[in-house]
């Protein structure tokens, strides 16, 4: 078998998945109306509330929810084989995480585009909202600090990197007053945009920028702080629509590639049940953002909800997007899949990690159509970290939002975008200054998936109250927390064993809060069962 057939194979399951069973969920579960007005319209603000055209929010969407996540995770989990991998993703991004994404996605905008939080207020209640909130919130900081820090090892280690980040930013902030304020049509500024893209990219090489990993964190610390302030039409959505470009032709160049060359798969099958930790529930939980992540939601009830212009752009947008993160996500296993199990050991060892056997990955696919494997692996190294800036500005922004409508009823004076921004800043940027991060890093993906099964849980009694169909959202939901708090015992045993209680305390505190919320949800859900018994299962 090759690893040519294991990637298509993928690809045609996640396209019949998006055809068939993405137009369930919209029309029969969600029923999604395109007349309704979103919104994006009716509380336009111009800063946050800007309905946008579909490929520009695609390009916005994508670019925020694909971290490093999708790459890393498929990677790091190949250590129990590359099919526990590749099932999980396909089925995992088709059934769990693509549901979890569009119906977060919808939700939002039938609840006035805010977050899940308000969801989870107006259907469990408000001591749900606030453990909801409060939990957001600390996800979203440690996220901003480790990409923080992920961005800056870039910028330090591939100084081509920096400029490009650079030259990239004052291109969207042109491209962004050109289709908005100058109204150049979207297909002629994109052909212009895209060209000029991939000019950073050489100028980038020409003239690397090099300095000190402490300068390029508070240049990122004070990036992110204008990035979420400022209107999202000036730099956040443009950057992310053009970057997603790159991150478009990264993805199809390994993919000709990949066809092109036609690579043995060299890769076991299988390894073992207890490779990195036992198969259940850590396979789930190291994949991560291939499969499903609750960052999504935050993304998908945050930024991307107060852009929709049409509701039937919400099946494209939220459940699409996931699939185009699985696709990802296999091609990331790719580069893996042409290996041995001792080339695979000896990559992660050399290359600095999982992100390093992507770039060279990537690369040595390019290599099949004549690209330098020095230069494909460099244009990989580029896509990594534009996952990462992407997020990291976008999670900074939804940070502020969490701020914002958690005080807005409690403290309303301190419900200002400046503190929420700056408080998001301060905090985030204290953590990855001190280094605490990496002590922290590993409760993350718990962390993460678990936030996933909480927002699972909360569309799964808001369908309820809508007397829809909530299998969709409640059999994924059920799995999730069985892996979440599987992963989360795992780990809280582990660290308390050894006297960690940087890891076990907080893993501890994860674990109440969602027994909290799931026993909330469960009266609120017997309530509506004994006033609508013929709510469905």
């Amino acid at each position: 078998m090759s690893t040519t057939l294991m990637v298509l194979a993928g690809a045609i399951l996640l396209f019949i998945g998006y055809v068939y069973y993405g137009k369930y969920v919209a029309e029969k579960v969600l029923v999604l109306n395109p007349d309704a007005k979103t919104p994006a319209e009716t509380m336009y603000d111009g800063v946050d509330y800007v309905p946008t055209q579909a490929p520009v929010l695609l390009g916005h969407h994508f670019a925020s929810i694909a971290g490093a996540g999708p790459i890393t995770g498929p990677i790091a989990a190949a250590a129990f084989g590359w099919v526990p991998v590749f099932l999980w993703v396909v089925i995992g991004s088709i059934f769990v995480g693509g549901v979890h994404d569009f119906v977060a996605l919808v939700a939002s905008i039938r609840h006035d585009a805010k977050s899940i939080g308000e969801v989870v207020r107006a259907h469990i209640g408000e001591k749900g909202q606030f453990f909801f909130l409060c939990f957001s919130y600390l996800t979203l900081v440690l996220v901003v600090a480790v990409f923080t820090i992920l961005v800056v090892g870039t910028f330090v280690s591939v100084p081509a990197v920096a400029t490009t980040s650079l030259l990239f930013i004052v291109l969207a902030i042109a491209f962004g007053l050109a289709i908005t304020r100058y109204k150049v049509p979207l297909g002629i500024a994109t052909v212009i945009g895209v060209i000029l893209l991939f000019l950073c990219v050489w100028l980038g090489v020409q003239f690397p920028i090099v300095a000190s990993g402490t300068f390029w964190t508070y240049f990122c610390l004070v990036y992110i702080f204008i990035a979420s302030i400022v209107p999202v039409w000036i730099l956040l959505q443009p950057r992310d629509y053009l970057n997603s470009f790159l991150l478009y032709a990264s993805l199809l160049g390994a993919l000709v590639g990949i066809i092109i060359g036609g690579p043995a798969l060299k890769f076991p099958a299988f390894i073992s049940f207890n490779a990195a930790g036992p198969l259940f529930p850590m396979l789930f939980v190291t994949v991560a953002c291939g499969a499903i992540s609750g960052f999504h939601s935050l993304v998908s009830s945050g930024t991307t909800a107060k852009q929709l212009a049409n509701e039937k752009d919400a099946r494209l947008i939220g459940y699409g997007a996931m699939l185009i993160e699985g696709l990802l996500a296999l091609v990331a296993l790719a580069t893996v899949a042409y290996l041995s199990q001792e080339g695979y050991a000896t990559a992660l060892a050399e290359l600095g990690g999982p992100t390093g056997v992507f770039a060279a990955g990537v690369g040595h696919f390019m290599s099949f159509f004549g690209i330098p494997v020095a230069f494909g692996t460099t244009f990989g190294a580029l896509a990594v970290n534009a996952f990462c800036l992407t997020s990291l500005d976008t999670a900074t922004r939804l940070g502020r939002y969490a701020w914002e409508e958690f005080f807005s009823t409690r403290v309303p004076a301190l419900a200002d975008r400046y503190i929420g921004t700056a408080a998001t800043v301060v905090l985030a940027g204290a953590l990855a200054l001190s280094g605490n991060w990496a002590a922290i890093w590993p409760i993350f993906g718990s962390a993460n998936q678990l936030l996933a099964a909480l927002t699972l849980l909360t569309a799964s009694v808001w369908l309820t109250s809508l007397n829809r169909d909530r299998r969709p959202t409640m059999y994924p939901m059920f799995f999730m927390f069985a892996a979440t708090l599987t992963a989360l015992v795992f780990l809280i045993r582990d660290n308390l064993a050894t006297g960690n209680m940087v890891l076990g305390i907080p893993g501890i505190l994860l674990f109440v809060l969602a027994i909290f919320l799931v026993v909330e949800a469960n009266k609120v859900l017997t309530k509506m069962k004994e006033e609508k018994p013929s709510i469905g299962a």
